[in-house]
């Protein structure tokens, strides 16, 4: 494994940890705009609907998906820009 790999795989892990942070938050706001509530239903919350449940589920997870690759694809320019090796 090449060294930049090895140096990168701390920051990718403080990366992660990072946009899991920046998606929950940014996921909270989605809800409370689209759910008209401040909390996201639980897959077991009896008063929910199927619906509700399945759609906080979806926005849920695009949201995770694309806060992850954006913070992952700006970490690994920025390697690349002040190390000159592309991390993956």
């Amino acid at each position: 494994m090449k060294a930049a790999k090895i140096a990168y795989k701390p920051v990718g892990l403080a990366l992660g940890a990072t946009s899991g942070m920046i998606a929950g938050v940014a996921f909270k706001q989605a809800w409370k705009i689209i759910g008209h509530d401040d909390d996201a239903p639980d897959a077991t919350d009896e008063n929910r609907t199927w619906q509700e449940v399945l759609l906080a589920a979806a926005l849920q997870g695009a949201i995770f998906a694309v806060v992850k690759a954006a913070v992952d694809r700006a970490g690994a320019v920025t390697t690349r820009r002040l190390t000159g090796t592309w991390p993956g």
